[in-house]
């Protein structure tokens, strides 16, 4: 009767053990009975919050799900636009389960890598529609934003995976190297033809200052030459009549110096030597007044 007794503790121990289940704080969990969902009277699934429940033990089993937003950050993908142009586009999806329910159905009992790989599918084949629709500079200026939220409508309208997409969001827009090699070339060459312009025209510009500038420098010089011949027109003129004034008001006196001055320069090396007659007018004030020489 003992041993009677201890088994039947026992079987109640694990009849009650098994009859309570513990759903954690992010969680939310459904009752599945014989492979199909237990609902309640209104035919919607019967839906467990946080914290702890009973339930019909050996029959009931629980099926616990994350309720948090979860995320998809997949890999960069290749797109084409509707110029026939690739883009390669880095994105990420928020999500969260709306109808447990059917994510249990639809994923093969609840399972998240299975739910995440259909999601992908969705989520790459709405961009990749709504980004077939538009050329690269709608999708990489005003129209991105535009993108993400047709995504997300076109995500919100598919609903059989039980799975509600928060957010679409597009991380970077890349070209493939080629293409961004090809592109880089091009604009290489565009500024290279852009820097030859400009040097050609700052050449042209620098002609066009030099000659401005040789012509105004040649005006300058000759206007120079002329002011100094100018000047020394006048100054041998004035010269010439201070000498001609001087010569009217003592002739023999202007003669006499005029003499001197000669008789200096002709002497002055001291080794010159000279032919002339002795009667010579060079000699003039060297002869005594009747004539004869000193």
């Amino acid at each position: 009767m003992k041993k009677v007794a201890i088994g039947v503790i026992a079987v109640a121990a694990m009849i009650g053990f098994s009859s309570i289940f513990v759903i954690d704080e992010g969680q939310k969990g459904i009752v599945v009975q014989f492979g199909k969902v237990k609902r309640v009277e209104s035919g919607e699934a019967r839906l467990f919050e946080p914290g702890l429940h009973f339930k019909v033990p050996f029959i009931d089993q629980v099926r616990k799900m994350d309720a948090r937003i979860q995320t998809i950050d997949s890999q960069a993908d290749r797109f084409v636009t509707s110029e026939k142009k690739d883009l390669i586009i880095d994105s990420y999806v928020k999500w969260r389960i709306e109808d447990f329910s059917r994510f249990y159905l639809a994923t093969g009992g609840g399972n998240k890598m299975q739910a995440e790989d259909l999601l992908k599918r969705k989520i790459n084949n709405g961009l990749r529609s709504e980004i077939g629709n538009r050329t690269i500079r709608d999708i990489v200026s005003g129209e991105r934003s535009t993108v993400m939220e047709d995504a997300l409508m076109r995500m919100a309208r598919s609903s059989e995976l039980g799975i509600k997409v928060v957010d679409v969001r597009i991380k970077q827009i890349n070209l493939p190297v080629e293409v961004s090699n090809s592109i880089f070339q091009r604009m290489r060459a565009e500024r290279t033809a852009v820097a030859r312009e400009h040097r050609s025209q700052g050449r042209e510009q620098a002609e066009i200052l030099r000659a401005n500038i040789n012509r105004k420098v040649t005006v300058m010089i000759a206007d120079a030459e002329r002011n100094a011949r100018q000047l020394r027109g006048e100054g041998d003129a004035e010269a010439a009549k201070i000498y001609a004034d001087s010569y009217q008001k003592d002739p023999e006196f202007f003669s006499f110096v005029r003499s001197m001055e000669a008789y200096r320069k002709s002497f002055a090396g001291g080794n010159e030597l000279m032919v002339l007659k002795p009667d010579s007018e060079f000699f003039r004030y060297f002869r005594s007044p009747n004539g004869t020489e000193q």
